[in-house]
């Protein structure tokens, strides 16, 4: 097919490698160790179970792009399957995930900086502005001009510098359970069913990298490595997932909070670093995330080729973003909604139906793939509706 043939010019195994690593690990690895408390130690099933669906419909979304040389993006996989309108829900739940997950992460740098400076406050003429607001403006300007950035390859040398603050991240928080007294005593729940729900949604949010898995796909200089890149980046972020959520629930148990770094004794060395590691990971993310809704808002303007209509359209979405941040300032309760209700949605029904409709079309011997999509869409449905359930009557009950 023509779209199987590996483009001459394109992204390299180990930059296609720190790209992917950096669309799965990146706010959740702060979220797992409360998702761990909210479930109990029995959610740890849960958390691999979701790993390993999330592994598997990647493979699915590979397939599907490959099945015809005009499908180069998520939407176009909906529009192969269902047509026009399978294209527009797609692209709906799609951008909205990214939508949201930028705002988490423009909440979390709020959060962790208000931490590190609590006294903090910006006058901008006759203006009072909260510290936490301020640090969620400042960010807002630093990372702007990486949204401009349109070479995955460029994009690389980013995402190295957000998989090295995940592994600071790790390290500074064993550090701090070792050394600075906090110590490894807590012996958590077995399981926590009125938790589950919240810990099944940050599980699923986790796993969400399937929004920019084509966009990292077709970019790739030899395409028929995509398996194994997905395969290294799927084990790389369940080990360091699971370990930090470990590490954290055997520190705090039942006291955690939304993330982890909000529990580190201040000013100690070891929590600052990993509060400046939690920093750099969205900044070195943002990008990844804004890019595929930009270049959908370009092709449908048909404006893809001028540069500074570009430029103004990112600038527009980081903007958009940066005011709703402000307005919804629950970084625990959005993440788990974005992941019950988006993740949930774009990484374990959409790849299952769209695979499913399309490869009906041939004369392959789907059964014991369709028996594996069908339970993936079972699971799917049930972390939506009750996650969704639960996250909105949390988000409400907060105001």
């Amino acid at each position: 097919m023509e779209n199987n043939t590996p483009p001459k010019s394109g992204t390299g195994f180990f930059k296609t490698c720190f790209n992917g690593v950096n669309a799965l690990s990146g706010v959740g690895i702060l979220s797992i160790p409360y998702a761990l408390s909210q479930g109990g130690w029995l959610s740890l099933l849960i958390f691999m179970t979701i790993a390993i669906i999330c592994f598997y419909t990647g493979i699915l979304l590979q397939r599907c792009i490959d099945s015809s040389s005009l499908v180069k993006t998520y939407p176009d996989i909906g529009e192969i399957a269902f047509g026009r309108k399978g294209k527009i829900i797609v692209a709906i739940f799609l951008y909205l995930e990214l939508y949201l997950v930028a705002i988490d992460f423009l909440i979390l740098e709020g959060d962790n900086l208000e931490k590190l400076f609590p006294n903090a406050n910006f006058h901008v003429a006759s203006l009072k502005i909260g510290s936490k607001q301020g640090f969620v403006l400042i960010f807002s300007l630093l990372v702007l001009p990486t949204t401009w950035l349109r070479s995955l390859n460029m994009l690389a040398y980013v995402a190295l510098g957000g998989v090295m603050a995940s592994v600071i991240l790790i390290a500074s928080v064993l550090w701090v359970g070792v050394f600075d007294g906090v110590g490894f005593h807590e012996k958590g729940v077995t399981v926590n069913w009125s938790g589950m729900p919240t810990a099944m949604s940050l599980y699923a949010f986790c796993f969400s990298g399937h929004a920019v898995f084509p966009m990292i796909y077709t970019g790739m200089r030899n395409r028929k490595t995509f398996p194994t890149m997905l395969l290294i980046c799927f084990i790389i972020c369940t080990l360091s997932y699971g370990l930090t959520g470990i590490i954290g629930y055997l520190m705090y148990g039942e006291s955690l909070s939304s993330q982890v770094t909000l529990n580190l004794p201040s000013k100690r060395f070891a929590s600052n670093i990993a509060i400046y590691a939690t920093l750099i990971n969205p900044f070195t993310k943002f990008a990844l995330l804004i890019t595929p809704i930009a270049e959908a808002i370009e092709d449908t303007l048909h404006v893809g080729k001028n540069r500074t209509v570009s430029v103004l359209i990112r600038t527009a979405l980081v903007v958009s973003t940066t005011i709703v941040a402000l307005a919804v300032p629950f970084f625990a309760y959005v993440v788990a909604l974005t992941g019950s209700f988006l993740s949930s949605t774009v990484t374990m029904l959409l790849p299952c139906v769209c695979y499913l409709k399309i490869s009906s079309r041939t004369s392959r011997n789907l059964r014991l793939e369709l028996v594996a999509c069908l339970g993936i869409i079972m699971i799917g449905a049930g972390v939506i509706v009750v996650g969704t359930y639960n996250s909105l009557k949390q988000i409400v009950h907060s105001f």
